[in-house]
């Protein structure tokens, strides 16, 4: 059994609204993003993940979700992930139309957009949690191992030069070793969370306040399978 917040919370008009209990399936409003608690909302997205390592995905009608979103959207979770395209947020988390705020970004990095884009999200619309989500085999991950340079993709490799740096796997410190490249890639979403903490300090008072938490995850691109 999933967790719920007992308290009310406000609706658009500056009323209340009373906490409608979480289904698995059922279209996000305010009264069941009101119901959610941080802890309850990790607890949905390990079991999103569950059912599509496990091939049981939620039959849903998309059509039906679009018309029941069109005057508002109230997501349960923010999820930073990387523009790989193995990786998509609402398909490894199993989640349906307004479940969820996606920030996909090469590499997972966190720049003044993406912060500003995660302040909106839980701050104005009520997300619960922040997932920083790195994967396996990533090409930015390498790209920054190798010290690669390329137009403007220079500059956001050097945004994970500083997980590269801080990572002390033994052997080659290239893309050839893969046990660097993952371990580049762990170092890398703890850098990212780091940051989102110091550099939004609107985050960073939801957090110590306990109305948000702020995780890490990866994603296996070979099983689809989301550690945490």
């Amino acid at each position: 059994m999933l967790a719920c917040s007992l308290s009310y919370a406000s609706d658009d008009h500056g009323g209340t609204v009373k906490p409608e209990p979480y289904a698995v399936g059922k279209t996000m409003s305010k009264a069941i993003q009101a119901s959610i608690t941080p802890d309850s909302a990790i607890e949905i997205l390990k079991a999103g993940n569950q059912r599509f390592v496990g091939g049981k995905w939620i039959k849903r009608n998309y059509k039906k979700q679009v018309m029941q979103t069109a005057l508002g959207q109230y997501p349960f979770a923010s999820i930073v992930a990387c523009i790989d395209s193995r990786s998509g947020s609402e398909v490894v988390f199993d989640q349906g139309i307004g479940d969820l705020f996606t920030a996909r970004v090469a590499g997972n990095i966190i720049n003044p957009d993406i912060l500003g884009s995660l302040e909106y999200a839980a701050k104005v619309a009520g997300s619960k949690i922040i997932v920083v989500m790195g994967h396996s085999q990533c090409g930015a991950i390498k790209g920054a191992c190798d010290g690669v340079h390329m137009g403007n993709l220079t500059a956001l490799l050097e945004k994970i030069k500083p997980a590269v740096d801080a990572t002390k796997t033994e052997g080659e410190r290239s893309s050839k070793n893969h046990e660097f490249v993952q371990d580049v890639a762990h170092e890398n979403v703890e850098q990212s969370i780091k940051k989102i903490r110091e550099m939004s300090p609107i985050l960073k008072e939801m957090e110590e306040k306990g109305e948000i938490k702020i995780v890490g995850a990866m994603y296996d691109v070979s099983t689809g399978k989301v550690s945490w």
